[in-house]
């Protein structure tokens, strides 16, 4: 526990593209998303990482996920040491490195685990005892990558055969020299997971022999970062011009030879929904449940849905995949599940809302959710977190009339300020300046209905506001 206590964990927050369509989209993608059912991936490797007494985690992320970094962190009660906003994005070996750069201004001795925030921990004991082997090697310069065991090896790289260790951590598989296989062995295959344990300074020194100039932007872009709200925002000038193809090509010629190969029981990257079922709990016909579904008669399949509103029942299915949502669902044999961020972008390209956007909608202030729509109103659920405030703003197309249902808010319209509590209800006029906020101490919901001859989200004109957004 001492030896993990002293890491510095790395957290790489990205868009993963829609493999797990309609649970992850791009505006709440799969590291924030409760893929196994309950918290995130993200959560639960902080937890994971960050046992009490341990350094607090970097976090690095793209502009648009900063506020849901910061809620997830406080919902599971840990402080970041830095979460750190990509002007760009430049993949995993870029937000990797300029980790490493911000942990080596201070100690370059200092040793990292960096990872996707998007891969599901399933067994944290063995997860942390196989970064704890990892650590000698780490300890001498090594920049010691990880690689994910397969069950279906025609998807990844040949892995050498292992032989036994007495020092192999519980969910690694440890690996000491290459040998050939027998023609009857089984094959077995990896997966790069881009996780790496190395010390700060020795991952600068190896890419900036690979990439030469690539550090020192980074060390520019973090000298010019600029404090914004808490978050670190790296400056851009620096930052763009970085290549990903070569960082990455720098970080996969630094890292050891000899990966660490993490057991499927132990982590997985949740890659797309054939995934997700082989996690889940089956029953004796191979069959997962989740949530509001109900299967009969079925095989091989996993049968979802995340609304209390909708029941999902799968009757004689076979190597199926149903995932249900209160505003899509996605039906698709498991051996075709690779190929949903297809469906995704066709979806985008016909301008549904449902290619990218959740039906509850996460801002910095609180959420809220679309519950009816029609050509000339809106109806949404609004819920503001205590002490949090909407932006001061008006609109060109469109009135509005706030309904509250729970807990007392404070509203501006133009000049006149009131409190609104429960059963009480105030109309904001096409035009006017306004502005709801949350003075108590439990959360404010409230029940918004929009008229006007355009309801879009981009006839919004802010005036003020306190998370500094366009």
């Amino acid at each position: 526990m001492e030896d993990v206590m002293a890491l510095r964990p790395v957290l790489l927050c990205h868009d993963d593209g829609g493999t797990l369509w309609p649970l992850a989209r791009s505006s709440h993608p799969k590291p924030f998303a409760p893929v196994a059912g309950g918290e995130s991936p993200f959560q639960i490797a902080v937890r994971c990482l960050c046992v009490p007494g341990s350094v607090e985690p970097i976090v690095v992320t793209p502009e648009r996920y900063r506020f849901v970094v910061q809620d997830q962190l406080a919902q599971v009660g840990i402080a970041p040491r830095a979460i750190l906003i990509e002007p760009a994005a430049r993949g995993a070996a870029a937000a990797t490195l300029v980790a490493a750069v911000h942990i080596a201004a201070q100690d370059p001795d200092a040793i990292l685990v960096a990872m996707p925030a998007d891969h599901v921990i399933t067994d944290p004991h063995a997860f942390r005892a196989a970064i704890i082997d990892a650590l000698p090697r780490a300890g001498a310069d090594e920049i010691v990558g990880f690689d994910l065991e397969l069950e279906e090896p025609d998807t990844g790289r040949p892995l050498p055969e292992p032989e036994p260790a007495n020092d192999a951590g519980a969910g690694v598989v440890q690996l000491q020299r290459m040998r050939p296989r027998g023609n009857g062995d089984r094959p077995r295959a990896s997966r790069p997971t881009h996780m790496v344990v190395c010390r700060a300074g020795a991952l600068l020194a190896a890419v900036t022999a690979a990439v030469p100039g690539a550090v020192e932007a980074m060390r520019a872009a973090l000298d010019a970062a600029r404090n914004d709200l808490g978050f670190l925002r790296m400056a851009a000038d620096s930052w763009t011009p970085l290549s990903r193809q070569a960082l990455d090509r720098a970080m996969g010629a630094a890292a050891s030879a000899l990966p660490a190969i993490l057991r499927s029981d132990t982590l997985s990257d949740a890659r797309d929904w054939n995934e997700i079922w082989r996690m889940a709990q089956r029953d004796e016909s191979g069959t997962a449940t989740i949530g509001s579904a109900t299967a009969m008669g079925c095989h091989d399949t996993l049968l979802r849905s995340d609304s209390p509103h909708v029941e999902l029942v799968g009757i004689g299915l076979t190597d199926i995949v149903a995932i249900a949502l209160p505003d899509a669902v996605l039906v698709v044999r498991r051996s075709e599940a690779s190929r949903v961020p297809d469906a995704v972008a066709a979806l985008a390209a016909m301008r549904a809302p449902q290619a990218t956007q959740l039906p509850v909608d996460n801002r910095p202030w609180g959420f809220l959710e679309n519950l009816s729509q029609g050509a000339r109103f809106q109806v949404k659920r609004i819920v503001v977190k205590p002490g949090a405030a909407l932006s001061l703003q008006s609109h060109h197309h469109r009135a509005e009339h706030w309904i509250v249902v729970a807990g007392t808010a404070q509203v501006t319209v133009d000049d006149a300020v009131s409190l609104v509590s429960e059963n009480q209800s105030i109309y904001v006029p096409l035009g006017a300046r306004h502005r709801l906020e949350n003075p108590g101490k439990v959360p404010v919901t409230l029940i918004e209905v929009q008229t006007g001859s355009y309801l879009g989200e981009d006839d919004i004109v802010r005036h003020d506001d306190l998370y500094a957004r366009d």
